[in-house]
């Protein structure tokens, strides 16, 4: 098999500069082992994510325009709870995938707004935040708004997680005019998210200190996928990648960039691809039972395979059936040790029965997918095996009654 040297988890981001130390790709060519397991319970700076501070007396109605989820309660009035959303081009296709934070009277940093205006804080994927105010600068117009980048010095993002049995809760202090503090509403169990605005020191949480990694592999054994590393700049689909179930979008709200394909999907198409959860093994074992992360690739565990990890397998590879030709099942997003996120076809790769389907009638309990890639002479390879995460099939299946 083709021996690959590894990469950090943190060197994977698309302006091929490690956010760590600002240092070229090219220059890091030593082995690295895959990270630990997460700790039970951890609290993380999130490096990868940045704010852009959305403000003016226009700034609810201007982002209710172009944003997937409702800007405004029930009641007619801008909302007060932080959400998660999106942003979509014209055809519908994901731009960016991120958390809107309602502040009132003055966001941090901002002391020209008038008092009582509306502002957000917009939480996106740091590497295109310049390109999220580049999209979002088209439809300004008159609307009386502003944007301002926010220095990560200035305002940190932090991610606080308890899985220790008997104890899912955290105790994290009150929010404060300093912190915002919510839970991520993208998968039941997946944490809380914190917004430091007080620099990078994290609030007083009795949990232990952990790196974005470990955050990064709870992310994937959850199947919730985040940034454009995984959710592919106008080429994802908001439902192929589960934004509904991790309630991105409100189905109820008017009119918004991206909306005519995604309620027609909705209401007429079927959902054939989602983003999942996969574990990566070698074609020389047995498919492991259940989504597992181990780091130890000489696991009896059905870790990753020797000198292989999930980061080396490159982004978009094809998912094909072991040992047939025929139509793709989906193709590799991003990984780290022997797990990751593809987006997969249900009826080939999954149980899933789609409506209209008399049953999943392609896929057979034992069949094996596996993924390719290289020149032709020498080529490297592992087998694939995808999970459908209980909060996404429960939630598949509520909406299919």
């Amino acid at each position: 098999m083709r021996s690959l040297s590894r990469r950090p988890l943190h060197d994977l981001s698309p302006n091929r500069i490690c956010r760590t130390c600002n240092l070229p790709r090219r220059q890091f060519s030593s082995s690295l082992p895959s990270p630990p397991r997460p700790p039970a319970s951890g609290i993380a700076p999130l490096a990868s994510r940045q704010l852009l501070s959305v403000t003016g007396p226009d700034a609810a109605k201007f982002l209710q325009g172009i944003i997937t989820a409702n800007v405004v309660s029930s009641k007619g009035e801008p909302r007060t709870d932080p959400f998660y959303t999106a942003f979509l081009n014209a055809t519908g296709r994901v731009l960016h995938d991120v958390f809107i934070y309602p502040v009132r009277g003055c966001a941090p940093g901002d002391s020209a707004q008038a008092a009582g205006d509306d502002g957000f804080l917009v939480e996106v994927d740091a590497a295109q935040i310049n390109a999220l105010m580049k999209y979002i600068k088209r439809y300004k117009l008159r609307a009386k708004v502003a944007f301002r980048a926010i220095d990560p010095a200035e305002i940190s993002v932090w991610h606080a997680w308890n899985d220790t049995p008997n104890s899912t809760t955290l105790d994290i202090p009150a929010a404060d005019p300093s912190r915002i503090v919510f839970q991520d509403p993208r998968a039941p169990g997946l944490g809380h998210r914190i917004i430091q605005l007080a620099g990078h020191k994290p609030p007083e949480v009795d949990v232990e200190r952990a790196t974005e990694d470990a955050y990064t592999i709870r992310r994937y054994l959850h199947g919730v996928p985040e940034g454009q590393d995984e959710i592919l700049r106008e080429q994802a689909l908001p439902l192929e990648s589960n934004m509904e179930h991790m309630n991105g979008i409100d189905f109820h709200k008017g009119c918004y960039v991206g909306q005519e394909l995604t309620i027609r999907t909705k209401h007429r198409g079927v959902v054939r691809k989602r983003i999942l959860p996969c574990v990566i093994y070698d074609r020389a074992k047995a498919a492991p039972p259940s989504l597992v992360y181990d780091p130890d690739p000489d696991s009896e565990a059905g870790g990753s395979p020797e000198a292989l990890t999930a980061d080396m397998i490159p982004a978009e590879t094809s998912i094909g059936r072991s040992g047939k030709r025929g139509r793709s099942a989906g193709k590799w997003l991003r990984g780290v040790g022997n797990i990751g996120l593809g987006l997969c076809r249900l009826e080939i790769m999954t149980d899933v029965v789609l409506p209209g389907e008399q049953a999943a009638a392609t896929f057979r309990d034992g069949d094996e997918f596996e993924l390719e890639w290289g020149e032709e002479d020498n080529k490297s390879g592992v087998k694939v095996k995808a999970f459908v995460p209980e909060w996404l099939r429960r939630s598949i299946d509520g909406q299919q009654r």
